[in-house]
């Protein structure tokens, strides 16, 4: 059986990820890029939290394209909005997302 090395659980019920998603302060923000362009970026993410999972999701989910760059999440176009309901739904606390 394994063992986390943060909490010290067994691997099947480690909590750090959980934990680690409630410290986080994310920030979503609006880039207008070459030719007129929107760019969504979504940073504040921690070294605990697996940012490829979360942008595969969100991707996923709005159905754009994206990439991850500098420790945050690049979304093209104009996805504001939608971003946070979404960011919710995987773990994060609502007063700790800011637009």
């Amino acid at each position: 059986m394994d063992i986390c090395p943060k909490c010290g659980l067994p691997q099947h019920a480690c909590v750090c990820e959980e934990i680690a998603k409630q410290e986080q302060k994310i920030n979503i923000g609006l880039v207008k890029r070459k030719y007129g362009k929107y760019s969504t970026v979504v940073s504040g993410f921690g070294n605990d939290v697996n940012i490829k999972d979360i942008a595969k999701e969100l991707k996923s989910e709005l159905a754009c394209g994206g990439t991850v760059k500098n420790n945050a999440i690049e979304l093209q176009g104009d996805h504001k909005k939608a971003v946070t309901p979404i960011l919710i739904r995987l773990g994060f606390s609502e007063d700790s997302i800011t637009q």
